[in-house]
């Protein structure tokens, strides 16, 4: 197991995540690829809140895209005026972005698995209460 996930790299999620971000509505433009490099980025926001982000592409308006990438850009630059008195603080965040990022595909992942059990059971139930002509 563990060389399963060893094994999935920044650019899995990265793909996974960017497919994600591409169901967001017809009418909202995005430029996804910078999207998810501002999301991935992000020094503020732990897993579950760029989860919560991903979750919600599809209901988010142009405003609220807009206005995700305005914060996210302008947190960019903010760390990096930081980096500049504080690169050792900096970099710790860096290696932790990074190692959330990952777990991002173990969230998914779960989801699938919880989802496809799910699916299986209710499949199994409609079966009984067939059997059972109810």
């Amino acid at each position: 197991m563990s060389d399963i996930k060893n094994s999935i790299t920044e650019a899995d999620v990265d793909s996974l995540i960017l497919e994600l971000i591409k169901w967001h509505l017809d009418i909202v433009k995005v430029d996804e690829n910078q999207f998810l490099d501002l999301l991935k980025h992000s020094l503020s926001l732990n897993t579950m809140e760029k989860k919560r982000v991903v979750d919600a592409v599809p209901t988010l308006s142009q405003f609220q895209f807009d206005e995700l990438t305005k914060v996210f850009t302008e947190e960019r630059d903010k760390f990096r005026e930081l980096a500049k008195d504080h690169p050792d603080d900096i970099k710790k965040l860096l290696v932790k972005q990074q190692t959330e990022w990952l777990q991002l595909w173990d969230l998914y992942k779960s989801e699938k698995e919880n989802k496809a059990k799910e699916d299986e059971n209710k499949a199994k139930e409609d079966e009984i209460r067939k059997s059972l002509g109810l």
